[in-house]
């Protein structure tokens, strides 16, 4: 076996191998999330080349002071099986080290994980539906936009439903083009937000954390509403809260997905019951 050179992805290399190989992978990524993904941890995204050939790949991120999430691990198909793979996993593991690792596997390789030390934590589960152009319902909160929101209260609403802060992350995720960001306010406090962004098919909205269902679905709707009609779009429901499941069937949203939330810690002390939508499988 040659010898696997594992460093770094730039920026283009983060969009042409990491995300390009998920679109082929049929992870469906958005259309803009190479440049919000590098602010989160430009060190964090490593390749593999062999013989000078990019081979494999894995995100690697972290947030301070000790929280790190897992993704993008690819390596490409007529290289599988030759223990590639295992090696760009050590030295993400290795990037880590100190960190609670958290990470969005395919549920049959939780087995795997388990070998590293994760451990499980709950289901994400991901629903197809198609834009409807119902009217979004009243709840008592004014929607607006997110960059009409003080960022810093922005920020501290997020740390209620992620486990670490995430400023650079949210300050370009939030802006990438042909994506729309909502706020739902009341008595000038948050409610809830959400964005929806175009992906390689359809839509994703992500995050989607709100205070109550009824906020969530004011949210949905509005969101929705930005896309023309019979649109499909997704959302990636933690199945441990039984209300967001429930939203996404009211909206005849159907299970596609599903990926096994695992960490290596215990599990985050976040408000689970407010999060309707994970912001994005590679990220947490």
């Amino acid at each position: 076996m040659s010898e696997l050179q594992i460093r770094r992805m730039s920026l283009p290399e983060l969009q042409e191998m990491a995300v390009e190989w998920a679109a082929a992978e049929g992870w469906n990524p958005g259309l803009h999330d190479a440049p919000g993904f590098y602010a989160a941890d430009s060190e964090g995204f490593l390749g593999g080349w062999l013989n000078g050939k990019p081979i494999a790949c894995i995100s690697a991120v972290r947030y301070p002071p000790d929280f790190g999430f897992v993704g993008f691990y690819i390596v490409r198909p007529d290289y599988r099986g030759k223990g590639y793979g295992l090696e760009i996993w050590n030295a993400a593991m290795q990037q880590l080290a100190g960190c609670n690792i958290g990470l969005d596997g395919v549920v049959a390789q939780q087995e795997n994980y388990k070998r590293s030390g994760f451990t499980f934590a709950y289901n994400n589960i991901r629903f197809e539906g198609f834009s409807t152009g119902k009217p979004t319902p009243k709840t008592g909160a004014n929607l607006v936009p997110c960059d009409q929101i003080d960022f810093e209260s922005l920020l501290a609403y997020d740390r209620q439903y992620f486990p670490a802060n995430r400023p650079e992350f949210l300050a370009a995720w939030l802006r990438q083009p042909d994506s729309v960001a909502l706020a739902a306010l009341a008595e000038n406090q948050i409610q809830g937000y959400g964005m929806i962004r175009p992906c390689r098919k359809g839509y994703k909205i992500g995050p989607l954390f709100a205070e109550t269902a009824g906020v969530a679905e004011q949210l949905l709707h509005a969101l929705c509403g930005q896309i023309s009609l019979q649109s499909p779009y997704y959302l990636d429901v933690p199945a441990i809260n039984p209300e967001a499941v429930a939203l996404a069937g009211r909206h005849g949203m159907q299970p596609v997905f599903e990926t096994a939330r695992m960490y290596t810690g215990s599990t985050p002390d976040v408000n689970l019951n407010g999060v309707f939508g994970v912001t994005t499988f590679e990220l947490g």
